[in-house]
């Protein structure tokens, strides 16, 4: 049995069509595969504002994590971690919590005052490995999504 080679770097254009193939998996896994609208044309046109990190095993990409910085008005600049996901053939080898390291590591180096994420509700595995990390689970906010591309009521 050999040693499973991991490799967690910075994505690059070149990267996008695996990533994307793990964005339409997660979409899936998410139960909600008709809200997925990027494209391979959409993260090319997006490269200079898509930031992701990548999980290799032996040289292929089996998971991401991807993210932007944003700045929060109670507390200054943070990063927010878009997606995580994990191809389900290569979960709990500690790929996911890998990513999740380098992910907080590179918010301490751009001097982040947090980190913040969603989970799905459903998802306990998830939340009770956050709160294990000391992530405050919040039940009060609400997500609200405004669709650009379509045209709005008056």
């Amino acid at each position: 049995m050999h040693k499973m080679s991991l490799l967690i770097r910075k994505a690059n254009q070149a990267d996008f069509p695996a990533v994307l193939a793990l964005i339409t998996e997660f979409a899936i896994f998410q139960k909600t595969p008709e809200k997925l609208s990027n494209s391979l044309e959409q993260m090319t046109a997006d490269k200079d504002t898509f930031q992701c990190l990548v999980a290799e095993v032996d040289a292929k990409i089996v998971g991401f994590a991807s993210f932007f910085f944003a700045y929060y008005s109670w507390t200054g600049k943070a990063l927010y971690l878009d997606d995580l996901y994990v191809a389900e053939a290569h979960r709990g080898q500690h790929i996911g919590s890998g990513l999740l390291t380098r992910v907080r590591e590179l918010a301490i180096e751009q001097q982040c005052k947090k980190l913040r994420w969603q989970v799905s509700n459903w998802n306990t595995a998830a939340i009770q490995y956050y709160k294990k990390l000391g992530a405050v689970i919040d039940d009060i906010e609400i997500n609200c999504d405004l669709d650009l591309t379509r045209d709005q009521p008056e």
